[in-house]
């Protein structure tokens, strides 16, 4: 019992170690499939998924699931800690450590659980304590580990909040220029309105390429960023990826003044991260049914920006390209909004949505209206 205790204990403390500095420290992808982590969010991810599909769409459910991301990480740290002090205690237990404490105190693995808990947190009370060497030894060790573990996690946090936080701010810069929901027609729509046309999504489209390759790189490092969702309901990460892969696939199809060097650059640093996420959750492509751009659809897209000034080109060739280009990334972004939850973009809605900055559901309880009207971004006087 002895050997298998020790054992256990330094199997249990390696395999939490490793694991810890794979989540919090390697800044690169890790493909081993039985890792604590990875067993923790897929399991913990079909709970509360499941739960949440129980909720109607709307507000509720998106409220269960913004809880999901924050909450699994505290629990993460939980398990990791917890196991950390069950290891110690069983080699405490194998190494059957003599105690100085209370009269009458024995050691068994409810004391050596508490040894190793009051070690770990460097909590110092003194009325259980080693009384061999090896055991003072093996306290001497938890300590340190457990504070060098503590500052990990302490340091862990704000860098995982500062990535989420500069998601954002290219995704609430999408609010104005392509609606809430951010949509591809929409950010065409508008450019055409100001006279810029196809030409004035090149500044646009350098800044998503910058947006994509970030995402891509903090969500590997982070997968649980995926799980994070943005401030408001109605715009997440995918998206935003979705939508730029979208006015990248409408412009090298069909926008012969477009700037198509930069947009092919954005299209595959976006499919890339597309792509590359689909794999890291080993999401299988799948193409969105139904069709997310039916072709009376994409006839009244085109209708709508030659009518502004913008002409895309139509005809078969055009159609033929198109679907190419929408088809290798739409399989993939399909995959991970059905995993993750989340609600892809319309490639051009029925209707011009309303920008999260023109109202909120206070002002619109207090002035007894559903929505407030669009905002023309020719009318400079408009407020």
């Amino acid at each position: 019992m002895q050997i298998l205790s020790a054992i256990a204990g330094l199997v249990l403390i390696g395999v939490i170690l490793v694991d810890g500095f794979q989540a919090m420290v390697l800044p690169r992808r890790v493909t081993w499939l039985w890792r604590p982590t990875r067993l923790f969010y897929r399991a913990a991810w079909a709970f509360w998924g499941a739960i949440a599909r129980l909720l109607p769409a709307g507000k509720r459910r998106a409220n269960c699931l913004s809880v999901f991301g924050p909450l699994s990480m505290f629990a993460l740290f939980i398990i990791w800690v917890f196991g950390l002090v069950v290891g110690f205690a069983l080699l405490h237990e194998a190494l059957i450590t003599p105690l100085n404490g209370p009269p009458g105190e024995e050691g068994g693995l409810f004391t050596y659980f508490y040894l190793s808990g009051v070690t770990f947190f460097t909590l110092g009370y003194g009325d259980v304590t080693a009384a061999s060497t090896a055991g003072r030894l093996l306290t001497v060790i938890e300590a340190g580990m457990g504070f060098g573990f503590m500052a990990v996690i302490i340091g862990y946090l704000p860098v995982l909040y500062q990535a989420f936080s500069r998601r954002e701010v290219g995704i609430s810069l999408l609010d104005a220029r392509a609606g809430s929901p951010p949509s591809a027609g929409q950010l065409l729509l508008r450019l055409a309105r100001t006279g810029a046309g196809a030409g004035g999504a090149t500044a646009i489209l350098a800044e998503w390429e910058r947006w994509a390759a970030e995402l891509l790189e903090s969500h590997l490092s982070f997968p649980v960023l995926s799980y994070y969702r943005s401030q408001h309901d109605n715009q997440s990460w995918l998206g935003s990826l979705t939508a730029a892969l979208d006015t990248c696939a409408l412009l090298l199809a069909g926008a012969p003044a477009a700037d198509l060097y930069q947009a092919r650059l954005t299209f595959a640093m976006a499919r890339h991260a597309a792509v590359d996420l689909a794999m890291a959750f080993r999401q299988r492509p799948r193409p969105p049914a139904p069709d997310r751009l039916p072709p009376e659809r994409l006839a009244r897209l085109r209708d709508a920006l030659r009518d502004a000034g913008l002409a895309l080109r139509d005809g078969a060739a055009a159609d033929a390209r198109l679907t190419e280009l929408r088809g290798l990334y739409e399989p993939f972004v399909n995959a991970l909004a059905e995993f993750l939850l989340i609600d892809l973009p319309s490639v051009n809605p029925d209707r011009e949505p309303v920008d999260n900055w023109q109202t909120s559901a206070w002002m619109r309880r207090a002035a007894g209206i559903g929505e407030l009207p669009a905002v023309d971004p020719r009318d400079d006087h408009a407020d």
